[in-house]
């Protein structure tokens, strides 16, 4: 497939559009994680504040390791900052950390959106391991029922990506909304957070439209799409 001008012409602008997502959030991280904010909060501590005005208990807020492998874990309610985020006091860091203090704001609110994607999650597990060894195997030898069997895995894992927009969007204008509510950041240092989270959110629009793209091309060739000639 790597070898098929029309695999190529429909996936290069999504690895264009990946690659400068990836340049946009590091590079836009970077220049905010150098802005301390002016009360000096620290981003464990902007969470903290975050789920106690809305009312939100019994989330712990945890070091974890890595770059910005920051995530909130809904199955044991546990907010898992890295450690430029835990302990940074950067603009950067704020908003980060009210990010996925957002995530644990849909779970207690019960916002449908996440609760799918929490579903979705073993289940496109399971369609991304499975999808490409049917599909490689499929193609080679013209089987169809091995091509559908891969297009419909694989459809699951597109499926999450696309259930993914709504709930990162979500949290981030969560975290906008509340961090000037509740004093964390002023309208200036908002401004900054609204970056770093835009450039955040551009990665998962990179990956949704290079798997959407993906899928539409195995549809083409499965000819279920259009005309496979």
């Amino acid at each position: 497939m790597i070898f098929d001008p029309l695999y190529i012409i429909m996936i290069v602008p999504a690895l264009i559009l990946s690659v400068y997502a990836q340049i946009k959030v590091k590079s836009t991280y970077a220049k905010f994680s150098k802005m301390s904010t002016y009360r000096g909060i620290t981003g464990a501590q902007a969470a903290r504040e975050i789920l106690r005005s809305a009312g939100v208990h019994g989330v712990d807020i945890e070091l974890t390791r890595g770059f910005l492998s920051d995530h909130y874990d809904p199955r044991s309610r546990v907010l898992r900052l890295s450690e430029s985020v835990y302990s940074g006091d950067s603009i950067a860091s704020v908003g980060v950390a009210a990010h996925e203090a957002g995530h644990a704001i849909q779970h207690a609110h019960g916002y449908a959106p996440l609760k799918l994607r929490s579903a979705l999650v073993p289940i496109s597990s399971l369609g991304s391991n499975l999808a490409w060894p049917l599909l490689i195997i499929g193609f080679i030898f013209m089987a169809q029922s091995l091509i559908l069997a891969g297009i419909v895995f694989f459809s699951l894992a597109v499926l999450f990506q696309i259930v993914t927009l709504p709930v990162e969007f979500n949290a981030s204008s969560r975290a906008l909304q509340a961090l000037p509510a509740s004093g964390i950041l002023s309208d200036t240092e908002v401004n900054g957070a609204r970056k770093v989270l835009s450039a955040a959110a551009l990665t998962y629009v990179a990956a949704a439209t290079a798997a959407v793209l993906q899928l539409v091309y195995f549809l083409l060739r499965a000819g279920l799409l259009g005309n496979d000639e």
